[in-house]
Formats: C-alpha cells, sequence, structure tokens
C-alpha cells in the first residue's frame, strides 16, 4: 500500500529523541523552549507555544482570546472536525463560511457577505479560524482587512501549512492573524508523533496560552492573588486543561525542522509532477497562484465521473484495491451528525458540498518516489480518451 502521507524519521531525529531520554527532562524542559525558538525562527513569529495536538492548540488560542458562551466562532466546512470543535469546547456557537470552489479555502468574498448580513442581525463572530486546506494559504489580506472592520479575531488553522508562504511572508508569521496554528501529526509536512503550536505575536496572548495549557496556573508571584507560601508555591488562576508536549516531542520537532525547506520542495515538485502528467484528462488538479507557496500538505483531485465513466466511490475503492491509500478530504463538517443536530442542513455551503462529492487526496509525502507516483498514476481508472491524455 502506498499511503497517502507519512512521517520521514531520521538517524538523526532518533538521536536527538535518545538524548532527551538519557536527561533529566522527560517535561516541562529545555527541548519545549528550545522547539518554540525553532518555529519562531521559521515562522517569523514572536512567539511559539507547543502543545499536545493542534486541537489543543486551537481550544486554548480561542480560549485565550475570551471566546466564550453568548460568542460565535466561524469556519470552513472543509476541515477536520477540530476547526469547528475550538468554538464548542469554549462554549460559543459554531457556523461556517462556504469555500472557493478552485481551492477549497474559505472564500473571503462569502466571508464578507455573511458579516454584511450578521451586523444586521446582531450576530457577529468573535473569533473566524480560515483553514488553509491542504498547504496552500488562504487568502488573508481580505480576511484580515474584514477582522479590522467588523472586530473579529482571526486564528489561522494552518494544521496542513507550516513551511508554506503568502505574498512572501511564511504561514505564521503573524501579519494577518492573531494566532496561527500548526499540526505535527505523522501525516503533516513535519511530526513530533502528535503535538501541536500556537503562535503569536501577542505576548500577553502567548502567556495565557502557555498558562492554559498547564491547568491554568502559574509560579510567577506577580501574577499570584496575594504573595507565596514558599518557593513551591503555584496557583490557579483560571480554568485550564493539560495540553503539554513532552521533551521527548519537542526534540523530535526541532531536529525535523532542520528539513522543513526540503520536505516542502520534495512535496512541491512532486505536485507539480502530478500537474503536469495529468493536465490533459479533465480531472480538476490544484490550481497555481504565483503569490501563494503551498506546503503541499495534500494533493487532491476533482473526479470526472462522467468523463471517467466510473464514479468516486467506485474510482476510490479500485484504487485502495489497487494498494494505491488514497483518501478523501473532506467531509463537509455542518453535515456530521453532531452538527445536523445544531440545525445544519444540506445545501446550506454548496461549495463545500460539491468539492467533496468529487475529491479524492492522492499520495504525496517526502519520501514517495517517482515510481511509486507513476504507479499511482496508472491506476486511477481513467477513460480511454483520459489514459491518452497522461504525460509521459
Amino acid at each position: 500500500m502506498i499511503p497517502y502521507g507519512r512521517q520521514h524519521v531520521t538517524d538523526d531525529d532518533v538521536a536527538a529523541v535518545t538524548a532527551v531520554l538519557r536527561s533529566d527532562w522527560l517535561t516541562q524542559g529545555p527541548a519545549i523552549e528550545r522547539f518554540e525558538a525553532d518555529l519562531c525562527r521559521q515562522a517569523g513569529a514572536g512567539h511559539a507555544v507547543a502543545v499536545n495536538s493542534a486541537t489543543s492548540a486551537l481550544h486554548v488560542a480561542c480560549a485565550a482570546l475570551g471566546l466564550g458562551p453568548g460568542d460565535r466562532l466561524w469556519t470552513s466546512p472543509n476541515t477536520f472536525l477540530a476547526s469547528a470543535y475550538a468554538g464548542l469546547y469554549c462554549g460559543a456557537a459554531v457556523d461556517f463560511v462556504d469555500i472557493e470552489p478552485a481551492t477549497g479555502n474559505m472564500s473571503a468574498t462569502a466571508l464578507a457577505d455573511a458579516l454584511a448580513a450578521a451586523e444586521l442581525a446582531g450576530r457577529l463572530p468573535k473569533v473566524v479560524v480560515p483553514v488553509h486546506f491542504a498547504g496552500r494559504s488562504c487568502d488573508m489580506e481580505p480576511i484580515h482587512a474584514l477582522a479590522r472592520r467588523y472586530g473579529f479575531a482571526v486564528v489561522e488553522d494552518a494544521a496542513h501549512a507550516i513551511g508554506g508562504r503568502y505574498r512572501g511572508d511564511p504561514v505564521g508569521s503573524g501579519r494577518y492573524a492573531d494566532v496561527t496554528v500548526f499540526s505535527f501529526h505523522p501525516v503533516k509536512v513535519i511530526t513530533t508523533t502528535e503535538g501541536g503550536a500556537a503562535l503569536t505575536g501577542d505576548a500577553k496572548l502567548a502567556a495565557r496560552m502557555r498558562r492554559l495549557r498547564s491547568h491554568g496556573t502559574t509560579r510567577d508571584p506577580a501574577e499570584m492573588d496575594g504573595p507565596p507560601d514558599g518557593p513551591w508555591t503555584y496557583q490557579a488562576l483560571e480554568l485550564g486543561w493539560n495540553y503539554r508536549m513532552t521533551d521527548l516531542q519537542a526534540a523530535l520537532g526541532s531536529s525535523q525542522l532542520q528539513r522543513l525547506e526540503g520536505y516542502v520542495a520534495r512535496r512541491a515538485a512532486l505536485a507539480a509532477r502530478y500537474t503536469r502528467r495529468l493536465a490533459g484528462t479533465g480531472l480538476t488538479l490544484p490550481p497555481v497562484d504565483p503569490e501563494i507557496d503551498s506546503a503541499w500538505h495534500l494533493y487532491v483531485i476533482g473526479w470526472d465521473a462522467e468523463r471517467a465513466g466510473i464514479g468516486r466511490r467506485a474510482a476510490f475503492e479500485h484504487l485502495r484495491a489497487a494498494g494505491i491509500g488514497v483518501q478523501v478530504h473532506y467531509a463537509p463538517v455542518h453535515l456530521q451528525p453532531l452538527f445536523r443536530a445544531q440545525g445544519f442542513r444540506p445545501g446550506q455551503f454548496p461549495n463545500a458540498e460539491a468539492y467533496y462529492a468529487r475529491a479524492i487526496t492522492l499520495p504525496l509525502h517526502a519520501t514517495l518516489t517517482e515510481e511509486e507516483q507513476d504507479r499511482v498514476i496508472e491506476s486511477l481508472p481513467l477513460s480511454p480518451e483520459q489514459r491518452r491524455s497522461v504525460a509521459a
């Protein structure tokens, strides 16, 4: 089976983790601060807060921004559940903004229209979570302009996008967002096994996210309610969670970050090869934008059932049977049973629903060989006409 994504762990990574195992610190130690500093250097951010998953990072970001009962979070329906769950975890209501059909990303035009209607109804969001689907940044400049006009915070869900760029700036720089969240799951561009991080330029926001990731406690006398009983004292200032990353994970992350540029370059080269070879088939392929450098977490095609003579599900099952580990990203979140129970229904976000109905994610990762990629392409159940259009 050729998986759609997988980690790449080297001897250097193993040595970095082994060094931590032989040290005095397995958690809450110096490897965490090193990894956070490495993330800041890579993204050009002021502060990074490493946590045990990107889901946790989204949660602490929204909580630190003050999202709570009576508030609203808006996100994309074309995403993993965590983008919306962050709002529910905080007790807020969740709504969605439809996507651009070509990119799968939140549409800035649809967002503007929804905000204008919400302002009239007195139902503006407190937080908007644009999702950088497949590694490609959303068009953040108009989203940022809308945030300034309507007064909401922006949390970039960049779980797919570490190593990507938007208009020359690294994703995570904070130029267009209050917080940017990365994921380090094994199928992502780099991995810490599980893990995530929230990046921000706001020192106070970073300090609150650090406190929330560790039970809402502090050991800083300046933050305490009254003088400490002694040097052992900690105080719980607010309800927080145990979202800490271990030093083992952080050491792996710092080691992996050294190869991030190479990983992204390899993914980009493979994506370009897919695009070149499949350009004449009539399949819908990811678009190219000179102002956006994708991190190429995913390569998603739109299946043309009419031209191929075989439906998307049958094509998916054919590829799986051939040992090609395709996947589908994503079933629209608003159609999940949890959200249908809240009143969402088919037809509300037609672009996301249409995207899902045709999407197939092809294998793409840094260790994929061109021979394996050729096998993926040759296994596609194309019509004879389409097959003749596949470039050599």
